[in-house]
């Protein structure tokens, strides 16, 4: 049970959307939503217009709206703004923005009513995934498309289904199903609904988690590699990296140094190797794998605050039960936006040097293994075609990787006139992560295969751990099959975290 107002992490935030980990709010939250609601409402009466409560929006902020029309502007806030297009986000993504939209609100900084919240722990609670198209979010004044779509589930519109169904269906039957009563909605709550960075959060988030496990299982596709291409681990001494003590360099090498500990392999050309040095792709890993590892922790900095953040407009302050109502820009999404790009450049990064050791292992480079894998080079293609995918992969990550908060276009009569276009950043981080992760189990899967070639001569104790997990999920080959379910397969294991505990 997760308790909402607390700042949540990646696992909360995956166990909620995805595994419908139950949500609930405590009986102190309740009353204090009550109590910033009824300031509110006091400071209301003798303010004139506030922001967002008796006025338009954007570029319409200096309508005043009389009294009797208010809750109706929220209801056509939320109509209004459900114009997104493209395909519907995954269940887990859709779920995880109404989970953050919630807990934020338990922040109390919105003044809405314990109502609005309870209805999104039930709507969670009982499994409900909001269709939300996946586009129409410039990242600005909150994910405002995405999150009317969820809004509008709120209100009993709209399309829903359950976790794990296909079809969609109208919110209002299976609201009636599931005997959820729509919300109705009062003054400021429908734009407290959707005003906020939480599509953003969502779903580069959940893409984060995934990016957590492509990257562990990186090292271990890179430390069989090491040892499918008899390479040397001199280049992993601790002494060097001491003298450029990037963090995840230092990490990287350690992790290493321990997969190729005890290597029979490496024992049997320790002495005697004429070759000087490897590769960049193999010598390099811990100054390459460190840096994306270092990107990867300050990007998870940066959505930890954001986690903790109150992103509404306006937002509400109240001390010693005087209360301000701010209007401002938290809304606005640069620094997530700036963190996924981050993310997308290096795990493009980490895609574009796993590609590269692919192609040493398939290639025969340095005659260490048979030339494209194959029993029988020349009647058989072997592997060939696998490093053609990789390599496809990451030259479609090159453009992917285009950050998107180079970016911004005027929206709302010009009032809106500079975007981050973040939720564009957290979606293609989402399509870099699938080839990442499609390359490096090729990677794995190749470098297994390299090591059939090198038996009786085993691994490293831990090298020999990974290489268990891929012969548990994969056979290895002895003549031309079709790679590509094998592929499919690892490279789901990865994203789910199979190879995670190895070291």
């Amino acid at each position: 049970m997760f308790t909402l107002g607390k700042k949540p992490n990646l696992k909360d935030l995956y166990e909620v959307s995805a595994l419908a980990r139950k949500v609930q709010m405590t009986a102190s939250t309740k009353a204090s939503l009550k109590k910033y609601r009824s300031l509110m409402k006091d400071y209301v009466k003798n303010a004139g217009a506030v922001y967002g409560i008796n006025t338009g929006f954007g570029d319409l902020a200096s309508t005043v709206v009389p009294s009797k029309e208010c809750k109706t502007l929220q209801f056509n806030l939320i109509r209004s703004h459900a114009c997104g297009a493209g395909e519907p986000l995954s269940d887990e993504q859709a779920r995880g923005i109404l989970f953050l939209r919630a807990n934020e609100l338990c922040y109390l900084h919105s003044a809405v009513r314990p109502e609005v919240v309870q209805t999104i722990i039930e709507v969670l609670n009982k499994k409900v995934v909001p269709h939300i198209p996946s586009r129409g979010s410039v990242g600005a004044s909150g994910d405002l498309a995405p999150s009317a779509h969820a809004g509008l589930v709120l209100i009993g519109e709209g399309k829903a289904k359950l976790i794990g169904d296909t079809k969609w269906q109208d919110t209002k039957s299976l609201f009636k199903k599931l005997k959820i009563k729509p919300l109705q909605l009062e003054e400021k709550e429908g734009l407290s609904l959707i005003n906020g960075t939480q599509a953003m959060q969502s779903v580069g988030g959940l893409g984060l988690r995934k990016a957590n496990f492509v990257f562990n299982a990186s090292n271990l596709s890179a430390g069989l590699s090491l040892e499918a291409m008899k390479s040397s681990d001199s280049p992993f001494d601790i002494a060097i990296h001491n003298l450029k003590p990037h963090e995840g360099q230092i990490k990287t090498a350690k992790i290493l140094t321990k997969l190729m500990a005890g290597s029979k392999i490496r024992n049997s050309h320790k002495n005697g190797d004429v070759r000087v040095q490897d590769s960049y792709s193999l010598r390099c890993i811990p100054q390459v794998h460190g840096a994306v590892y270092d990107t990867l922790k300050y990007t998870s900095q940066i959505l930890n605050t954001e986690f903790g953040s109150a992103t509404d407009n306006p937002l509400i302050s109240v001390k010693n039960n005087k209360i301000k109502i701010i209007s401002g820009g938290n809304f606005h999404g640069q620094a997530i936006a700036l963190a996924w790009d981050f993310a997308c450049t290096s795990l493009t990064t980490l895609g574009n040097i796993s590609e590269r050791r692919v192609f040493q292992i398939v290639s025969n480079s340095g005659g260490i293994l048979p030339s494209m894998l194959a029993h029988k080079p020349g009647v058989e293609s072997g592997w060939m075609i696998s490093q053609y995918l990789t390599a496809g992969l990451a030259s479609e990550n090159k453009t992917l990787a285009h950050p998107a908060s180079a970016d911004s276009i005027p929206t709302c009569g010009n009032k809106e006139d500079f975007v981050s276009m973040g939720m564009w950043g957290a979606l293609k981080l989402q399509q870099v992560i699938e080839n990442v992760a499609t390359i490096i189990a090729v990677e794995l899967m190749a470098s297994a295969q390299g090591l059939e070639f090198h038996k009786p001569l085993t691994p490293g104790k831990l090298n020999l751990k990974t290489y268990n997990i891929v012969r548990s999920l994969v056979k290895k080959t002895t003549k031309d099959v079709c790679l590509a379910g094998d592929i499919e397969i690892v490279k789901n294991a990865i994203l789910n975290g199979k190879f995670e505990g190895v070291i």
